[in-house]
């Protein structure tokens, strides 16, 4: 297949941010494929989409090489790699047993490691642009996130050193820091009343965030246009990492305003 438009993989395609990634880069001319262990929610999102699919399990570093290297072939060119594979492990370390730790690991930051070690390999000649997955909680303390802010931790120091890495190449390396999604992936939290309430209190803009909040920066930063935007890890996040919003006053206490 042979386009002006620019051609990008997604990792994870079928999942909430992925698929929002999928939509919006489509909407705006771009050539996708999809990749992902779902074979049928890659199916059906790629006949919606119009555009080509490949199942890929992005713990492995073998299988990530080829789905980089089918997307290069497919579009005889690959401008950008997002990876939206993810998963969400609420333990303390010591209930956390050393296979959902390695789990962890694997589906987080192998799978983002993968894709920088691939993509920076068929990049290596004409530039393009690789988006990681980081998180909120891996830029401040939350209880009982260790493993997961460890590997999503592991991620934002891996873009910041594949940046540095490939910059003479022209590869954009960038990360973004989502706070609390609404996806599938996260459903037993915000679909839990008294669990959501809690979460949306910890984001200053007193909301969650939705697929499209995270993919609009993802898009961006793929885009060519932003070609001086390199080794940043972004927040979106509802200020959750950052902002502190002003508490009610206690009953017979004061309370400031601010300045």
């Amino acid at each position: 297949m042979t386009s002006s438009a620019p051609a990008y993989l997604i990792l994870g395609g079928s999942g909430g941010i992925g698929s929002a990634c999928a939509r919006q880069l489509r909407a705006a001319g771009s050539q996708v494929m999809l990749a992902g262990r779902n074979e049928a929610a890659l199916k059906a999102l790629a006949a919606e989409l119009d555009c080509p699919w490949q199942c890929a399990d992005a713990r492995s570093i073998a299988q990530v090489e080829h789905c980089v290297q089918s997307a290069a072939q497919q579009f005889d060119t690959l401008d950008g790699v997002a990876n939206c594979v993810g998963s969400v492990l609420l333990k303390p370390a010591h209930l956390t047993t050393p296979a959902e730790w390695d789990e962890t690991l694997a589906v987080n930051l192998t799978s983002a490691f993968a894709v920088v070690r691939a993509a920076s390999r068929v990049m290596r000649e004409r530039g393009g642009a690789i988006v990681l997955v980081s998180s909120a909680a891996a830029r401040l303390g939350l209880a009982n996130h260790e493993a997961i802010a460890a590997a999503k931790a592991g991620v934002a120091g891996l873009a910041l050193s594949a940046a540095a890495t490939y910059a003479a190449r022209n590869i954009r390396v960038n990360a973004v820091a989502p706070g609390l999604v609404r996806t599938e992936l996260t459903r037993r939290i915000w679909d839990n009343q008294r669990a959501a309430e809690a979460s949306v209190g910890m984001h200053a803009l007193g909301r969650l965030g939705e697929p499209d909040d995270v993919a609009r920066l993802i898009v961006w930063l793929l885009a060519p246009e932003n070609s001086w935007i390199t080794g940043q890890v972004y927040g979106v996040d509802g200020g959750l990492a950052t902002v502190r919003t002003q508490r009610p006053a206690v009953a017979g206490g004061s309370q400031s305003s601010p300045s």
